[in-house]
């Protein structure tokens, strides 16, 4: 289902603090100042209307943060033992969470423990800012874009016909819009995966595609060394010229499923429940929905309650790849349709057989969207 939503200005460095105050704004409504050091800017601030603004990490000199709050400002200070940012401002990439050579050592798994490890007071607080605060760089990042998702099993390996099938159903549509995924393993990391690696403006899938999906094929499962499946992937990706922007929406819910390094950015979330529903909701081009168990279907459902509810001009297509898998293996596709019948979703619910198919499907439903 289409949705719109709100912004907010971040303000993540002093000279951009200093410039903006030059300029004689009066208010901070709406300003999420983060991380600063503040201690010589308080008497600037008290000047102007604080309310609706907040301050997240940010020092003040004595007194002046109780003097914000009681100007109508919010003012939550740093968090200690907290391997992760709560007030971070963008999206993950790769590199910051493969940061160490070994899997053990990087942010991923350190932020993965620590979650495990039973939340106090703080540490729920922590998470909650966290995933609040990766929301609204989803928000930020996903703007102006017309996002396509892709939804598959985990289980999928690398060398396989399926996850190459996957890989160049990411390519093609890489050619015309940005490609979303769930962010793991298996057949997200496909389609991530050809969505990175570029094409020619055909959207066809390319020699280097070939070559990529020849690399990976060594290592066929994050089992049982996370480390080394992860560095053949990002070895792919430092050598791969001109890479394409994709998009990836993990959780730690899921800490076992490691984060796939060919998604460019990452909204990685502690809770799973506002992770599944974002995702489902960046996808304004709407979902091809490959071969999947459990949290496939889940998935499939929970888009389709969201276009079942919705008028016309917000339901989001739905493309369901494999007719034997969603009749036969687990038969999705009766009660979806049964479920679409007479409503406005009917006519963008489909059942193809092959990548090719999504494709034209998926290029048909934007075309038509933008024609009117």
């Amino acid at each position: 289902m289409l949705h719109s939503r709100g912004r907010v200005l971040d303000v993540t460095s002093l000279d951009d603090l200093d410039r903006r105050l030059a300029e004689g704004v009066r208010s901070l409504a709406g300003w999420r100042v983060l991380r600063l050091d503040l201690t010589e800017r308080g008497p600037a601030l008290l000047e102007r209307s604080l309310a609706q603004s907040l301050f997240l990490g940010c020092e003040f000199a004595e007194g002046e943060d109780d003097a914000v709050r009681r100007a109508g400002g919010v003012v939550l200070h740093a968090i200690p033992d907290v391997p992760v940012d709560p007030y971070r401002a963008g999206l993950y990439s790769p590199a910051e969470l493969y940061d160490a050579p070994r899997y053990e050592d990087t942010l991923d798994a350190r932020a993965y423990a620590w979650s495990r490890r039973g939340a106090g007071p703080e540490d729920a607080l922590a998470m909650a800012l966290h995933d609040h605060h990766v929301d609204a760089a989803l928000g930020e990042w996903v703007a102006g874009r017309e996002v396509v998702g892709v939804m598959g099993g985990h289980a999928l390996e690398r060398g396989s016909e399926a996850y190459a099938d996957a890989a160049r159903l990411g390519h093609t549509l890489a050619a015309r819009l940005t490609v979303a995924t769930g962010g793991g393993p298996g057949a997200m990391e496909a389609a991530n995966l050809g969505a990175f690696v570029p094409g020619d403006a055909s959207g066809q899938a390319s020699a280097a595609l070939d070559a990529a999906l020849a690399a990976v094929a060594r290592v066929p499962s994050f089992r049982p060394d996370i480390g080394t499946w992860a560095r053949v992937a990002l070895d792919v990706v430092e050598a791969t010229a001109g890479g394409r922007e994709s998009l990836g929406i993990p959780t730690w819910h899921y800490g076992h499923e490691p984060p796939n390094p060919f998604a460019t950015a990452i909204a990685k979330f502690f809770r799973n429940a506002p992770r599944e529903a974002l995702l489902l909701e960046v996808c304004t081009a709407g979902i091809v929905f490959l071969p999947g168990a459990g949290g496939t279907v889940q998935e499939v459902f929970q888009d389709a309650c969201e276009n079942y509810y919705a008028d016309r001009t917000s339901v989001a297509p739905m493309v369901l790849v494999g007719r034997r898998h969603w009749t036969e293996d687990l038969p999705v596709w009766p009660l979806l349709q049964a479920l679409a019948r007479g409503r406005s979703m009917e006519p963008h619910v489909h059942l193809v057989d092959s990548v090719e198919e999504a494709v034209a499907v998926v290029v048909a439903e934007v075309s038509r969207r933008v024609d009117g």
